[in-house]
């Protein structure tokens, strides 16, 4: 079993690999030939003029992730206290199948339903199209709640009881004994569970296409369209050749990399509150 476990873990090391490899072989070249500056900082996408800008892109996935995290972080956290603090166990019955049942679902199906329900209220309320940065945070923001919820819930649960019974008895309430005694102590696992959630929006891309509108500009407003990164590579990727096709494998180096640095600041961050 020890040789079983230890090849499982050099497969998963070496896929890892081989994913790194095949994007940098491949994507480093085409920044090279397009040019670091025009390729990151450039504002315009013309394949069909060997133009290749991504900074609307890189600009369009940080707005929609920011988006995601404003709305989805706080119901993420809040709903995992009150699951695991407040939650009478007759509703909790019903309300963790279905927190479950939402992390199934597959993305196209939360593009559909923004499609259909989320893209005409904005249209109704905002103007416009409805296909917007705005709607694209919105179905982003539900999609990561599952993610949120659950890892932040186990955090919490994992808290030793004496923390809470303790708090109790220096004469805190219920709600401030699990307000600052039990979630300062979970505080590291709800933040895994937040990194986890940004890195599924930022790597998003059925959900995305459907609803955002997919214009490669510099978005302006929140009911204006926006291409993210992932949009872009799962549009193109069919018919590009060429530095076309190079284009957008470099395009997935730099979001590899922006994950990189989100997983990255997340190691930092949990040594840093272990420490303390």
């Amino acid at each position: 079993m020890h040789i079983v476990f230890a090849a499982s873990a050099c497969i998963s090391i070496l896929a890892v690999a081989l994913i790194c490899i095949f994007l940098f072989a491949n994507g480093i070249p085409a920044i090279g030939k397009i040019g670091v500056g025009d390729f990151l900082t450039g504002r315009q996408w013309k394949p069909s003029n060997d133009i290749y800008g991504i900074f609307p892109m890189i600009i369009g996935s940080l707005y929609v992730t920011a988006g995601a995290v404003i709305i989805g972080v706080p119901i993420g956290i809040l709903t995992a206290i009150f699951m695991a603090r407040f939650c009478p166990k007759e509703i909790y019955k019903i309300a963790k199948p279905a927190i479950e049942l939402l992390a199934g679902i597959p993305s196209v199906v939360y593009g559909f339903f923004g499609l259909m329900v989320i893209v005409p209220l904005i249209r109704s309320l905002f103007g416009g199209n409805g296909t917007s940065m705005l709607a694209a945070s919105v179905v982003l923001g539900i999609m990561i709640l599952p993610t949120i919820i659950g890892v932040s819930e186990s955090a919490i649960r994992a808290v030793p009881e004496s923390y809470y019974e303790g708090s109790l008895g220096l004469g805190a309430s219920h709600e401030r004994s699990v307000f600052f005694a039990v979630l300062p102590a979970a505080k590291s696992g709800i933040l895994a569970g937040v990194i986890l959630g940004i890195g599924r929006a930022i790597g998003e891309t059925m959900a995305v296409v459907m609803v955002a509108g997919n214009q490669a500009v510099l978005p302006e407003k929140l009911t204006q369209g926006v291409r993210t990164m992932t949009a872009n590579i799962v549009l193109e990727m069919g018919y590009a050749a060429d530095l076309h096709r190079e284009a957008l494998i470099a395009t997935a180096v730099v979001l590899f990399v922006f994950i990189l640095i989100i997983n990255l600041s997340f190691s930092v961050i949990k040594r840093k509150t272990a420490d303390n």
